[in-house]
């Protein structure tokens, strides 16, 4: 059984914010590729930090998570302000 990861990567430039949901078996590999310009290209020329990371026994848990946190703009949206120190996120 191998460990799969979801994660949501943050890029910040002036007022502008981006976030980038994917799944992999490495995550600083792949964090690596992305910062790279070898990963999506839609994170090509950013340097990204990861923001949130979650672990899953199987592939098709971690792409199933992937699916509904790319559509989770509310979450996607609270961790890119603590990024920038705009909010606090808070753990209930």
């Amino acid at each position: 059984m191998t460990d799969c990861f979801v994660y949501v990567l943050g890029w910040s430039g002036g007022d502008r914010h981006l976030t980038y949901v994917g799944w992999t078996n490495d995550l600083d590999k792949r964090l690596a590729r992305h910062n790279a310009g070898t990963g999506a290209r839609s994170t090509r020329g950013r340097v990204w930090v990861l923001l949130h990371s979650e672990r899953y026994d199987t592939r098709q848990e971690a792409m199933s998570r992937e699916w509904h946190l790319k559509r989770d703009r509310a979450f996607r949206k609270l961790l890119a302000q603590h990024m920038t120190g705009r909010r606090k996120i808070r753990v209930k």
